[in-house]
This record gives C-alpha cells, sequence and structure tokens, in this order.
C-alpha cells in the first residue's frame, strides 16, 4: 500500500471526524525537514511527540531508517505501529523511552512541540545533552496552541532559533548550536503531606488539582487487600492510598509515559514504591476481569489537544470489566459532564458521595 498522511488511522484512541491522524504541521515539519533529513544517515533521525505517524511514516516513506521515536501516549504508539503495518513500514523506526539513547548523536529531530513548557524543557536539554553538535531540531505546532515563550525555551538549549513562515495556520521553529545540555528531572512539591513529583508534561505537575484534591477528602477507608488508580497521573491518589492503608496494595495506571515516570517519583518520595506498582497501560488492558475490588478514576476529557467526552465512558466501562461483583468505581468528574447516567449503564448502582460547586464524587457499585 503506497504511503499516504491522508490513510493514517487514530486507532486506538478515541475516534471522531473532527479529529485527524495528520494535520498541517506534520506537513509543514516534513516539508520544512526535508532537506536536512536527506543529508542524515540511517539512526540519525530522531522523531518526539508524533500523534500517530505521521511524521515518523512521512520520513520513513522518504526513505529514512533506524528512526528512534518517542510518544508519551501509549496509544499513539499503538497507532504509529498498525499504520506500519499497514504501509510495510515497521522496520523503519523503533519507539524508545524519553532518554539519552533516544537522542544520542542524533543529526536531526523533528518534534511536535507539546503544549507544557515543563515538557519542552525537558526535551530541549535531553537533546542538547546527547545529540550531536551539528544537530538540527525542527519544532513545529499549531499557531494557536504556540507561545513566545517557547522560543525562549529553545533558547535555553540552542544558540540560533530560526522561524519559518505560517503555511496553514502552522509554524515550524528551527533550533541549532546545543549548548547547556541536561538530564530531565522531576519538580517535586509537598501538599497536605504528599510529596508531588513531576517530570514535565505531567497533567497538574508538581500540584494537587483540584479535583483530585475533592476525591481525596471523600475516599471511603479500604480494607486490606489492593486498589487501583485509573488514570493516574503523578500518583497522587494512589500514593495517599497507600500513605492511608499501610497493609494495600496498589496498582497505578496511566497510558501517558510522563505520567507512570512522575508517578513513580511520588511513589518513592513517600517511602510506598514498595506497595505502589506503576504502569504503563491503555485504561487497564492488562488486567483480568473481574479482578478488582476497588478502583478511583479521575478521568481525562482531552484527546490530545481536543475535548473529548467519549473518553470517560470508555473507561467506566473498562473499570466495569475489570471490577469484581460488588466491587466499587469511585471517581470524580465536573459536574457539568453529567456522567452519572453514563456510571450507572456501564458499572452499575451510582449513588452521589460529595458535589461542590465545581466537582461530583460518585460511588458506582458493580452488579
Amino acid at each position: 500500500m503506497t504511503f499516504s498522511l491522508d490513510d493514517l488511522r487514530r486507532w486506538p484512541d478515541v475516534e471522531a471526524p473532527d479529529l485527524v491522524a495528520a494535520d498541517a504541521a506534520d506537513r509543514l515539519l516534513l516539508d520544512e525537514s526535508a532537506p536536512a533529513r536527506t543529508d542524515a544517515g540511517d539512526g540519525e533521525l530522531v522523531v518526539i511527540g508524533d500523534g500517530y505517524g505521521a511524521l515518523t511514516l512521512g520520513a520513513a516513506s522518504d526513505g529514512g531508517r533506524g528512526i528512534r521515536v518517542h510518544q508519551d501516549p501509549l496509544t499513539g504508539e499503538r497507532a504509529l505501529a498498525a499504520n506500519a503495518e499497514r504501509f510495510g513500514l515497521g522496520d523503519a523506526f523503533a519507539s524508545l523511552p524519553l532518554s539519552p539513547g533516544l537522542v544520542r548523536d542524533a543529526r536531526v529531530v523533528l518534534l511536535r512541540l507539546p503544549r507544557s513548557l515543563d515538557a519542552l524543557r525537558d526535551i530541549a536539554g535531553l537533546i542538547a545533552a546527547h545529540a550531536a553538535p551539528d544537530v538540527v531540531v525542527f519544532a513545529g505546532g499549531r499557531v494557536k496552541h504556540m507561545t513566545l515563550a517557547m522560543n525562549d525555551v529553545l533558547r535555553e538549549s540552542f544558540t540560533g532559533l530560526d522561524v519559518t513562515h505560517a503555511r496553514q495556520k502552522s509554524r515550524v521553529l528551527v533550533a541549532r548550536g546545543p549548548h547547556g545540555g541536561r538530564e530531565p528531572v522531576p519538580l517535586c512539591a509537598t501538599h497536605d503531606g504528599i510529596i508531588v513529583c513531576a517530570f514535565g508534561g505531567a497533567f497538574a505537575g508538581a500540584s494537587i488539582d483540584i479535583g483530585t484534591r475533592f476525591l481525596l477528602q471523600h475516599l471511603p477507608p479500604l480494607p486490606d487487600g489492593a486498589a487501583i488508580d485509573l488514570a493516574c497521573g503523578t500518583g497522587v491518589v494512589a500514593t495517599a492510598l497507600a500513605l492511608r492503608h499501610p497493609s494495600l496494595h496498589v496498582l497505578a495506571c496511566d497510558q501517558s509515559a510522563a505520567a507512570v515516570t512522575s508517578a513513580r517519583a511520588t511513589a518513592d518520595a513517600n517511602g510506598v514504591a514498595d506497595r505502589v506498582e506503576v504502569v504503563r497501560d491503555d485504561m487497564l488492558g492488562a488486567q483480568p476481569d473481574a479482578s478488582a475490588s476497588f478502583i478511583a478514576l479521575n478521568p481525562p476529557f482531552h484527546s490530545g489537544s481536543a475535548v473529548h467526552e467519549g473518553i470517560a465512558p470508555r473507561m467506566f466501562a473498562e473499570a466495569a470489566r475489570v471490577l469484581r461483583p460488588g466491587g466499587e468505581l469511585w471517581a470524580v468528574w465536573n459536574s457539568g459532564l453529567r456522567y452519572r447516567p453514563a456510571l450507572e449503564r456501564a458499572v452499575g448502582p451510582t449513588r452521589q458521595v460529595a458535589r461542590n460547586t465545581k466537582f461530583t464524587v460518585t460511588a458506582s457499585t458493580r452488579g
């Protein structure tokens, strides 16, 4: 099958007509980087932040091989792998964590700019520390999501920065001359007796978002055994449960690589790493049916930069699959989203535990 950006699929992420797998920023990045990619040898190209494979497979279709790729969401990795299989390009790249091995001796980096400046700082510092001295970074995005502060962050790690002309409401920043590189380190802060650690890009950073804080205020006492923190973020709920219940073991899971590394750092900083297992998973895909008695959830409502209400119902259904009969899903959600009927349908009888001006906490019992 001949490769085309128009034929890319978002699978297995949320499908919707308004959510595309390749956009104008991907196309501009590929066009602006074409001469540099032509000069790069096998193994010298790195792609970071590729949504569903547009950049990686676009470069591979132009002859790139040995491409190293990092995508924060696991669904992005799986979509890239599925798209690569469809186009016969599965041998052109390898998916790697955000680590020195990802960027070591790289000469060309294609980067979809993250929304978080802290995430951009982590990525830029890592490239500057380990890429080749002549590395060129093409960092692009939609103009509506770009800020002048991104230029300043890139200048912390690169001596030269050029800005391309905008095209179709997209733009590319071109950085050269790496200097002052550094390894990503988590930012940690203490809130309500919990040390919260966050690498760049983790939701809410080293704070506790107000929804999670409201959920923590109302979680019930739990018996000895095990619990799950679904969509764990920085691991605040998992760590809090482990601190409150010294005999409890908690599984914390998230599809975000930044969230997983942050949650591990949070558990370790609070001395509960031996009882909090953190895994990167698409929802609860690795967990067997009817295997859990208690799940806590603060569901996200974004797919990338787009607000999408289809994510939480899928999480409710996954929780229902994994809960034993009589097990409970405790969830916090923005009251305006009115998730209670969806919880009733997916899980079972649902009662309101608490409500304030913005959030609702519910407990749903698996029938």
